[in-house]
């Protein structure tokens, strides 16, 4: 058998930045120190089913075999896993880390240790390291095999279809088919095949660590997720099982939970002899006795089940592993068992603070699930998606009819959001399902032979084609008047600025799209008229449309006043500041509701390009001529009356953007600048977006990821917190006024570095690379000369400022976020919301780049739509799709007609290059897409279109650095 190609580490594969020098040998990678004595060999099975050999003293404690597993692993967060054994009494308990292995097993040689999850957490995005949720998933696998992990049909399908998609990889009915047949992975599989295979057919595009987060998120639903069920009887003689979990003690009969004791109520568990006691906190309003009583097996049962309640409860509820107790002096009382090890807390704390220490994950090296991963992702964004809270590759993805009903509860949004209402990390594929049809070679020649293949033909196409994306766009606002027109907390002027201006738009550019698809049809062919020269033109469709809309300008130029209405009314009224949040989380608004309300002055300028590009093609005598260059001139009188003013407004848009995805703020956008704001006086607005992007911030901990926020007067640092929202936490603040910057690779042995030296304060930080280096340093510098020739006081933008004259140790203690600081984030109601996990700056944060204000303006220009043949990467057919480029990233849909993406993904960090001989694609027009590992082919129709994606898609993934001199920013 030929062995796989080796594929590129889980590190890589997350974006993650090169070690950069910094050693890779971590204290929790070295081989534990061994005592002296004579050696034992000792098996553990692993959770792939393997058995490995580990050679340790008989003087050694549980400690050094189970880092031995994990330095084996290359586990870091091996601290939610535990060794497991069956005693003497046949009874199963887990190796206790603190005392010799001699003393727990009576004949090692012969004892097999399992490797198993021991603690499950409450939320998988907080397993921080892909290995690890392979590992979860590995232990969800068994335990469904096992009849463990019960559920009903439906889930136990859907369990079993993101199992086989990491294993197998994208349906293929036969496949699968056969697949289930040779592999038993839930009892009564049999029955279920059917309904397996439907789910595995919406599975396409998952990549094996995608298909893992969504095993975690549908299994961590269900009722007996991570429950270990001991037996035991109450007063009265019935048979029930006690449980542990992260919230407390749990009760089940069979297994329904029928109660449950949570840590906050419980004052002590205790065991005396074969009865096990839960004194409760003393409640008033409660009917429980003070104190409970169950009734188990054998004194060793409650022993069993009250270390694990202990372990358990120190786990998640401690910051820090509990101190041993003092030996007594003469005699001992009860037992002396404690937890040991790091609480979740510390392990969360560990894994992040070691970012650039971690060993790479290669889950094909383990060798688990053999043959299981050896066909690569169909294509590769939160979850996210996306994506993605996790940090494997994501694109938000949904799919209309992909949801599966877990245990009879509520549908899940299975790939769109992560468990607390982000989506995954942007790193995701997109999760396209079979809705796009496949076309064979013969029918696309076909088509190619049938419709014209004039240049300016391809050009009218392209204003079709994102005409009807537009006219969709303007469907969003007018479907968001319908949500909140007849809503009381809605004021009036916002419903008559919204609904006077956006409804005569909307009802002017249905008239204008249909117009433009019947000429269309007239130049294709496709109608009765035999006349065809007549109709192969479409400059006159444009100027009787462009002059037909003079009359609204006084519309266009009122839409930014919606802008700012909107703002407004969301300040002075919370209930309606929830239903713009609920109605931006719907499908349909597939990008921020702001960016929908400043389409219609954007289509003028795409209007003003395809003129540009008519007018260039069609030599003077051309029929269409005089015609397109009229309406030329039309649209560029109306756009140069309209650019200082949409610039401004695209600053303000930015700025409301990033208020939603920072926490620590004060007054980004003020509501005495946003009073004032039309497109006629927009000098109120002081504040400016120039860049955001990560960097790495030099501190007492070393190299820490940091996302950064430009303005011109003010440098924000941030960090992603564990928050239910996916916000940014604000850091720190670096007036720009006298500051200064300097080039210091030499100085701190670290590559791209240069520092950045304030009036109170100095960080350094380092760029990824050498052009991303430039970037910051040529805008900053520009920043700078900006703050000293303002005559205003630098803006104090945070809600708390930090302590003056910090020292990098004293800054990196700072930044920590404690326990207080993570709830003081969760008390608002605002920040408790849901809100957009794939915005520009989680895929920055995800992709490790940057982008400018100047790249936003240059990618309001370049928008495209249209068909695209996309290729599968395990056939050789190619399937059509609907594709809206924007904002950065490309929308995918089944066709035209569809209200919302069947997935996205987002292009920064993309390359776009054109394929080579040996990736044997024998076709036309095609164009490549890649990123380190994930590559997809696109094919175009024709070679304007093909030219033209290539442009836009540009645009996209290389982020500009010097553009300023080509599109100077009027904000300056």
């Amino acid at each position: 058998m030929v062995d796989p190609e080796p594929r590129p580490s889980a590190a890589q594969r997350l974006g993650a930045q090169e070690t950069l020098g910094i050693s890779t040998l971590d204290p929790g990678h070295r081989p534990p120190t061994m005592p002296p004595g004579r050696h034992v060999a000792i098996t553990v099975r692993m959770l792939d089913g393997t058995d490995e050999v580990f050679d340790v003293s008989q003087r050694a404690s549980g400690k050094v075999l189970f880092d031995l597993v994990c330095t084996h692993l290359n586990l870091v967060e091996g601290d939610y896993f535990g060794l497991e054994y069956e005693d003497h009494n046949k009874m199963t308990v887990w190796l206790d880390l603190l005392k010799p292995i001699v003393k727990q097993l009576r004949r090692p040689k012969h004892t097999v240790l399992r490797f198993v999850v021991k603690f499950f957490p409450p939320d998988h995005a907080q397993l921080l390291e892909e290995l690890t949720r392979y590992l979860f998933a590995l232990q969800i696998k068994h335990d469904l095999a096992c009849g463990r992990l019960t559920c009903n049909d439906s889930s136990a399908a859907l369990l079993v279809s993101h199992v086989i998609q990491s294993e197998i990889g994208d349906f293929e009915e036969s496949q699968s088919r056969q697949h289930l047949l040779n592999n038993s992975y839930i009892p009564e599989q049999m029955a279920l095949m059917d309904k397996i295979m439907e789910f595995h057919s919406k599975n396409v595009g998952q990549t094996p660590a995608e298909s893992d987060y969504q095993l975690l998120e549908v299994a961590r639903r269900l009722e007996m997720y991570g429950v270990r069920l001991h037996p035991a009887k109450d007063r009265e003689g019935s048979k029930l099982s006690l449980s542990v979990s992260h919230t407390g003690v749990l009760v089940f009969q069979g297994h329904t939970k029928i109660n449950a004791f949570n840590w906050s109520k419980v004052r002590k568990l205790s065991f005396k002899r074969k009865r096990f006691l839960i004194k409760l906190r003393p409640d008033l309003n409660s009917s429980y006795q003070d104190t409970l009583e169950f009734l188990m097996g054998s004194r060793d049962c409650c022993k069993v089940f009250w270390k694990i309640c202990v372990e358990y409860h120190a786990f998640f509820r401690l910051f820090e592993e509990p101190k041993p107790k003092p030996k007594p002096v003469l005699f001992t009382r009860g037992s002396s068992f404690r937890f040991s090890g790091r609480t979740q807390k510390q392990v969360i704390d560990y894994v992040k603070d070691s970012e650039f220490k971690k060993i790479a994950f290669d889950r094909y090296r383990l060798g688990c699930l053999s043959g299981s991963f050896l066909s690569p992702p169909l294509i590769c964004l939160s979850v996210p998606s996306t994506g993605l809270a996790s940090d494997s590759p994501h694109l938000s993805a949904s799919s209309g009819n992909s949801q599966g009903m877990v245990n009879g509860q509520k549908p899940v949004q299975l790939f769109g959001h992560s468990p607390d209402g982000r989506q995954p990390s942007p790193l995701t594929s997109p999760l396209l399902n079979d809705a796009g049809s496949v076309r064979t070679d013969d029918e696309d020649e076909v088509r190619r032979k049938r419709f014209p293949t004039d240049r300016a033909y391809f050009i009218a196409k392209e204003l079709l084609t994102t005409e009807r994306t537009y006219l969709k766009d303007l469907e969003v606002v007018t479907s968001f008047q319908d949500a909140v027109g007849k809503d009381e907390a809605t004021p009036e002027p916002l419903k008559s600025t919204i609904f006077s201006h956006f409804d005569p738009l909307y009802k002017f550019h249905s008239g204008f799209l249909r117009e433009v698809e019947q000429r269309l049809a007239l130049w294709e062919g496709r109608s009765n008229a035999h006349i065809k020269g007549d109709y192969q033109r479409i400059g006159d469709v444009m100027l009787k449309n462009l002059q037909g809309l003079k009359p609204l300008m006084a519309h266009l130029q009122k839409h930014s006043e919606a802008l700012v209405e909107l703002e407004k009314a969301c300040r002075a009224s919370r209930r309606l500041e929830v239903l713009v949040r609920d109605f931006e989380l719907q499908k349909v608004c597939y990008i921020p509701l702001n960016v929908f309300i400043l389409r219609p002055l954007h289509r003028l300028t795409h209007y003003k390009q395809i003129l540009e590009r008519l007018c260039k093609h069609y030599p003077a005598t051309h029929v269409d001529f005089r015609d397109s260059r009229a309406a030329l001139a039309d649209v560029s009188e109306v756009v140069a009356q309209l650019q200082a003013g949409m610039i401004k407004m695209e600053n303000v848009q930015k700025l409301l953007e990033l208020k939603k995805d920072l926490i620590g703020v004060d007054n980004l956008v003020t509501p005495g600048r946003m009073m004032c704001l039309t497109l006629d006086v927009l000098t109120c607005v002081s504040q400016e977006f120039i860049r955001l992007g990560c960097l790495s911030k030099l501190s007492g901990k070393g190299l820490q990821q940091r996302m950064f926020f430009l303005f011109n007067d003010v440098l924000l640092y941030t960090s992603r917190g564990m928050t239910a929202t996916n916000q940014f936490k604000v850091h720190g603040q670096l007036p720009l006024h006298g500051m200064t910057i300097r080039e210091s690779e030499d100085e701190w042995g670290v590559p791209h570095a240069f520092t950045l030296v304030g009036q109170h304060q100095s960080v350094v930080v380092a760029a990824s690379s050498l052009s991303e280096m430039e970037k910051w340093m040529e805008d900053i510098k520009m920043a700078i000369d900006l703050a000293g020739s303002s005559n205003g006081p630098t803006s104090d933008l945070l809600a708390s400022s930090l302590t003056d004259n910090k020292s990098p140790t004293e800054d990196s203690c700072q930044e920590a976020e404690s326990e207080d600081d993570l709830a003081a984030s969760r008390t608002s109601l605002e920040r408790q919301a849901p809100h957009r996990g794939n915005t520009t700056v989680h895929v920055c944060w995800h992709r490790n780049t940057t982008v400018s204000m100047v790249d936003f303006s240059v990618a309001v220009e370049n928008q495209l739509s249209g068909n695209l043949l996309r290729k599968f990467k395990n056939s050789n057919g190619w399937q059509k799709l609907w594709v809206v480029f924007t904002n950065f990233s490309l929308f995918f849909y089944k066709t035209h007609q569809d209200d919302y993406p069947l997935a996205s993904l987002p292009l920064l960090g993309y390359s776009v290059t054109i394929p080579t001989e040996s990736e044997n694609i024998h076709k036309d027009y095609v164009f490549k897409l890649h990123f380190k590992s994930h590559v997809y082919y696109f094919r175009s129709e024709s070679e304007y279109t093909f030219e033209r994606w290539m442009e836009v898609i540009r645009s996209a993934t290389v982020s500009a650095s010097h553009r300023r001199s080509r599109k100077e920013s009027h904000l300056y």
